[in-house]
């Protein structure tokens, strides 16, 4: 089992990787197909596709528990217009393996 924790809303969901639908948006797996498994928001402009930056989510806890980042994801979060830090992912991109915190920037 893993779970992914949103903030700021503080809601974590619980699932078991291989057995999550996938919602076609983003990776299987990924942060974004979480979210929009659970119905937690998560904006994703492109559809999931690392076309824009609108699923940057800033990674708390539990980087090790992603998907490690490609050089497209590196690529697009360099043009971010938001702040972003050195935890900061892609949420269509980073797959979950494990327990992770993740906030969602305003």
């Amino acid at each position: 089992m893993a779970r992914v924790t949103f903030l700021p809303q503080n809601v974590t969901v619980e699932f078991d990787p291989d057995q999550l639908p996938y919602s076609r948006h983003g990776k299987p797996g990924s942060i974004l197909d979480v979210a929009l498994n659970f119905d937690l928001p998560l904006e994703h402009v492109c559809g999931g596709n690392c076309s824009c930056t609108t699923c940057h989510v800033i990674v708390k806890e539990g980087e090790q528990n992603l998907s490690a980042m490609e050089d497209d994801e590196a690529d697009r979060i360099g043009m971010a217009d938001e702040p972003v830090t050195l935890h900061s992912r892609l949420g269509c991109q980073a797959v979950v393996t494990g327990d992770v915190v993740i906030e969602v920037p305003d």
